[in-house]
């Protein structure tokens, strides 16, 4: 299996580019539109072909670069099914929704909370990309956007939790320069979670008092559109 982990600096998100040796098609998870030329040159540094680009939800921080690559590559955009609200998607995912590119399978898996569309997805049962579910030694926030924090600890313990310890875990985002945990290291470890009641989880999580991501007021509603420009208004 080919992989790439890419990294945007401006938001500190980890885009992720998977490819089958064999028919040298890959698939791109959470790509970020600034970072398309990087993200194209990956590509073609290793002579793979993106034939699919996925979101893990509607993200706050970055506009995606989905649309973009698809004018650019042909490649589809899947998105989970709550995330998108113009039909901009080929493909509309829900828990237990396959995505296949050559040899390689994604199994899609319901982990809402951060936000109510959260997808993570499940490699070939022995890697998963959680998106903003859970980070490395913490998760998403859920203050904004229809989070909920009841609902990322159900996610987080009833399915994240429940996979593999050795179960590599490859987060949306690091703000530390860290690359991957594991699901049992993460299990055990994980600041938010580790020894607290779903009570005392969702108190906390209530109390975080953190500011709005700073592109949030263009990020969303250009992500629910696979990251297309918004419509002019009609004179």
């Amino acid at each position: 299996m080919w992989f790439r982990q890419l990294l945007d600096p401006g938001t500190s998100t980890l885009s992720y580019l998977v490819g089958d040796p064999a028919t040298r098609e890959a698939l791109v998870i959470d790509p970020v539109l600034e970072e398309t030329d990087a993200l194209l040159a990956a590509l073609r540094e290793d002579g793979y072909r993106l034939v699919l680009s996925v979101e893990t939800h509607v993200h706050a921080d970055h506009v995606t670069g989905g649309a973009r690559l698809r004018e650019l590559t042909r490649a589809s955009v899947a998105m989970p099914a709550l995330a998108s609200d113009c039909g901009c998607a080929d493909r509309s995912l829900h828990d237990g929704d396959r995505l296949r590119v050559g040899a390689i399978e994604l199994v899609a898996l319901a982990t809402p909370g951060h936000t109510p569309d959260s997808l993570s997805y499940l490699l070939d049962g022995r890697a998963v990309f959680t998106g903003d579910a859970l980070l490395i030694g913490t998760c998403g926030r859920t203050d904004f956007q229809g989070g909920d924090a009841g609902a990322l600890w159900d996610s987080l313990h009833q399915r994240l939790f429940t996979l593999a310890d050795d179960i590599v875990v490859y987060p949306g985002h690091d703000y530390r320069g860290r690359t991957s945990s594991t699901i049992g290291v993460e299990r055990r470890e994980n600041a938010r979670t580790t020894g607290r009641s779903r009570d005392e989880f969702i108190a906390l999580m209530g109390a975080l008092d953190l500011p709005p991501p700073r592109r949030i007021a263009e990020a969303v509603p250009a992500n629910r559109r696979c990251g297309l420009p918004l419509e002019p208004h009609a004179a």
